[in-house]
Parts: structure tokens; C-alpha cells; sequence
């Protein structure tokens, strides 16, 4: 159903966020709320945006589009159909446009950018939840996080929204830069660098630099969220204080003695007691973290200056303590917006864990961990700690980690030595990448299975359900699809 607060487009603003060339539109009357990428969600008067791309081509739809009811089309090459057709150079482009035109159209929208090598959609939902608390907040969903998907939300604000949340995600140097301009962010955040889309980038400090480039769109009034636990921190922190010097930073970081920038009698005193390094805590921390089944909790504390409480428990309902790091980054977030402590802490205790992240289930008096949603070496190991602070047999179920181009067999293997460090049971795998990591765990110890059909692990898991209590855990990359064995697994116990 139309939001009757949309934004309505017509020939005038289309044209001028695109400065595009209207044909076969005499005497059209174009008056649309949506602005369409995808033929089977057209709905009369609706634009139909054709967008060009390595294996298809949209144009070769456009004809569909009007039979549908699309109103215009907006196009690279004028299409012979009897629709007015918006002529731009270049659609990607022009749907860039469009979403940059409605961000422009709303300068009271307070914005908080994200990204991360892992942990992006949590923290989404948990600022989300905060800053819902106040007024409509638009949020990113799904996946749409790249140079077409920031644009696709963009043109989803309305009249009501006082609050977006939006990931952008990158896959090679450059993206970010254009997707943070389009969305102006008052707040950048960064989570974490770590080795997602590893091939793409060629390692993990060109991962740094195609991040940092969140902080490039920050007026000297934005500011700019810090992970001062990771290594990439001095890096990041330099970036951010080219574009904005108001900082804020989550976490803690262990930092050599002679950078910590204590009085000289603390450090002699220190120095004499044989203490070469000390523990350093971010603008916000944790302390106390307690991680359970079914929640987390800690306390959050700020150690900055400020006229109000500086410390406040926390009762997280996500598991895993990297999840603890996902809600420091969402409390620094909103802090900045000046959010008061009490009520991101109401915030992060009624947000809800995405579908698909670290979320439980019964399966035939079993427990089941669905972290299937994506992957990536660094989650993966996270998700693993998670299966070993289980009680009973612990079983881990892997798919194949995409994106992590010529590295991908080390990369698989690496993880295979850091999983046999690890108290868990078995280890199924599942792919073609992941025969180095059950190798790698099985030169260590003899836990680990590797299957090429998804059939053969299932028969093998469901014998090893015979025992007592079993807690399985499944992740692997989208494209593995590994949540279709936790249905098989439930189908076959109903």
C-alpha cells in the first residue's frame, strides 16, 4: 500500500535529479511514489528505472513494465514502446541521482551511516531500536547496502522520518566514497576491519582504506565512531581527523606503556614494577560482560565528562560476546546524536536479533544455532566461541566462505587451525573450500567431516542426534544456503 507521506515524482524533478531528456512524453501526466528496478513488483503508475548489468539488460523489459501499469521508464536507450521514456546516460548513475535528490529534499534528517567487515545488520537493528524510541526511523533492509541498494532505501524516506539508518557495504575501493556522499551521514561508523570480501580488495589494509572512506562524506559537525579495539584504529583515527575532529571511540585496546600517555611517575612507578603495557578504555566500554543461552550481559560505562549517569547494566537479548562490541558501537552511535544513556540502554534491550544471525531454536529437544545469513572467516570464528560456551555435545556445521578470491584455500585453512583450538565436538563441512579446513582441523585433532552434497552431511548429523543433549550451530556464505538444513532437519523431526 502507498505511504500517503511518499514523495511524489513527476517529469519536472525526474528530469532534474537526473538531468535526463524526456521522450514520447507529450502530454503525460506522471505522478509516481515508487521508483522500480524489477518488473515483477510493478504496480500501476509506478517508474520503471531499467537498469543494465553484466548478464541481463532491463531494456529488454520495458514493453512488460507498461503492460503492468508502469507510468514512464527511465532508460539508457530510447526503447520502441509507446511510454514516455527518460533517456540518461547511464541508469546505475541516474538511480544514484535519484536517492541523493531525496536525501537533499530532507535537511532535517539525522542520518547514521555504518560499516564493518562483520557485525553490520545487528548494529543496524540495534541503533534502529534505539533511535525508534524517538521518532520514524528508516532502516536498511536486507542487503540493500551497495551502490544500488543505498540508493533503492534513499527513496524510500517520507514526510515522517526524523531518523535513517543505513550499511554501506563495498566490494572495491571507491564504493563507499560514493554511497556516503549520496547519504550524508551525521554520524560514520565503523565496526571492525576484517576479512570480508578478502579477494576483492587484496588484503586486509586496502579493507581498512575502502571503510574509512564512510568518513569522507562527515561536515566538520558530523562525527566519527572509532573501533578503538582494532589494530586498523590509529589508521582509521588519522582518515576521520582529515573530515571531522569530533571523535568518539568504543571498546578497549592494550597499548604499550610509553603510548599512554601517563604522567611520567605513573609510568616510572609502573616501569619499575615490570608492567610494559596497560589495558586502555574507548569513550564507551563494557565491564562485567556475562554471556548465557539466550542473552548477554555487562555494564556500559562512558568515561566521558558529562552531567549525567556514567554506568548502566545491560541485559543484551543476543548471544555471543562479539555481540556485546556490536551494542558498545550502536551506544556510540546514538550517544553522539546526544542520546541519553538510559534510554539507548531500553533501546539495546528490546532490540531483536535478525533472522538468521546467531538465533536459536528446538529442534526435537536439540538446540539449533542459525547464523546462516553470510560469512566470513572472522564471523565464523566468532560463531564457533559461541558453540563452545554451549553445554552438551557441540556440533559445528560449515559452508564455504565466499569473496576471498585467490586467498580462499588459505583462508579456509587458517580457520581449520584456529577451529581445532577450540572445544567442540564435531565439525561437518560442506563445499569446495572448506575440504582445507576440515584437513587443517584434522591434522590436530580427528573432529572433522567434509562433504560434497548436503544430503550425506544430513544423514550423518541426524545419527549423530542419537545421543544426549546436541547443540548445532550453521553458518556458511549466502550462496551455500546452509539455513535449507536446518528445514530438512525440522521437517524430517514433525
Amino acid at each position: 500500500m502507498t505511504n500517503p507521506s511518499a514523495y511524489l515524482w513527476r517529469q519536472d524533478t525526474l528530469k532534474q535529479a537526473t538531468q535526463g531528456q524526456w521522450h514520447h512524453a507529450d502530454g503525460a501526466k506522471i505522478c509516481a511514489s515508487r521508483i522500480v528496478t524489477d518488473t515483477r513488483q510493478i504496480q500501476a503508475g509506478d517508474v520503471f528505472l531499467a537498469i543494465k548489468g553484466e548478464r541481463f539488460d532491463a531494456h529488454d523489459f520495458i514493453q512488460s513494465a507498461h503492460q503492468q501499469g508502469a507510468s514512464a521508464a527511465i532508460v539508457e536507450r530510447i526503447v520502441d514502446c509507446d511510454m514516455p521514456q527518460l533517456l540518461v546516460a547511464d541508469t546505475k548513475l541516474a538511480l544514484g541521482d535519484l536517492g541523493r535528490f531525496r536525501r537533499e529534499a530532507h535537511p532535517d534528517l539525522t542520518v547514521v551511516a555504518l560499516t564493518g567487515s562483520s557485525g553490520k545488520t545487528t548494529t543496524k537493528e540495534m541503533i534502529g531500536s534505539i533511535l525508534g524510541q524517538i521518532a520514524p526511523t528508516l532502516m536498511t533492509r536486507g542487503n540493500l547496502n551497495n551502490d544500488l541498494g543505498v540508493p533503492m532505501m534513499l527513496l524510500e524516506l517520507t514526510d515522517e522520518h526524523r531518523f535513517a539508518v543505513l550499511e554501506l557495504g563495498a566490494n572495491h575501493l571507491g564504493e563507499i566514497a560514493y554511497t556516503a556522499s549520496m547519504v550524508r551521514p551525521d554520524v560514520a561508523l565503523i565496526l571492525n576491519i576484517g576479512t570480508a570480501h578478502l579477494g576483492e580488495f587484496g588484503g586486509r589494509a586496502n579493507i581498512a582504506r575502502a571503510k574509512s572512506e564512510i568518513y569522507s562524506a562527515l561536515t566538520n559537525q558530523g562525527v566519527a565512531i572509532l573501533p578503538f579495539s582494532d589494530e586498523f584504529y590509529p589508521e582509521l583515527l588519522n582518515e576521520a581527523s582529515q573530515f571531522t575532529e569530533l571523535q568518539l571511540s568504543f571498546g578497549e585496546r592494550t597499548v604499550p606503556i610509553e603510548q599512554a600517555g601517563l604522567e611520567l611517575a605513573d609510568q616510572t612507578m609502573l616501569e619499575a614494577e615490570g608492567v610494559s603495557s596497560v589495558l586502555m578504555m574507548g569513550d564507551l566500554f563494557a565491564d562485567d560482560i556475562e554471556t548465557f543461552a539466550t542473552h548477554s550481559t555487562f555494564s556500559l560505562n562512558t568515561n566521558i565528562d558529562i552531567d549525567q549517569i556514567d554506568s548502566l547494566p545491560v541485559h543484551l537479548p543476543f548471544i555471543g560476546e562479539h555481540n556485546v562490541a556490536n551494542a558498545l558501537a550502536a551506544a556510540a552511535a546514538t550517544f553522539a546524536l546526544g542520546v541519553p544513556l538510559e534510554q539507548i540502554v531500553t533501546g539495546l534491550e528490546r532490540a531483536t536479533p535478525p533472522k538468521g544471525r546467531l538465533t536459536r531454536l528446538s529442534v526435537d529437544g536439540h538446540s539449533v544455532i542459525d547464523d546462516t545469513y553470510n560469512a566470513n572467516p572472522t564471523s565464523m570464528l566468532v560463531a564457533a566461541k559461541v558453540l563452545e560456551a554451549e553445554l552438551g555435545t557441540k556440533i559445528l556445521v560449515l559452508g564455504d566462505i565466499f569473496e576471498l578470491g585467490d586467498a580462499a584455500d588459505d583462508e579456509h585453512a587458517k580457520l581449520g587451525h584456529q577451529l581445532a583450538l577450540l572445544e567442540i565436538d564435531h565439525v561437518l563441512t560442506l563445499g569446495n573450500h572448506m575440504a582445507h579446513t576440515t584437513a587443517a582441523i584434522n591434522e590436530q585433532k580427528p573432529i572433522a567431516k567434509h562433504y560434497t552434497d548436503k544430503p550425506s552431511l544430513l544423514n550423518d548429523l541426524r545419527q549423530l542426534l542419537s545421543g544426549g543433549s546436541v547443540t548445532m550451530l550453521f553458518k556458511g556464505s549466502r550462496g551455500m544456503a546452509m539455513e535449507s538444513l536446518i528445514a530438512d532437519l525440522t521437517a524430517s523431526n514433525h
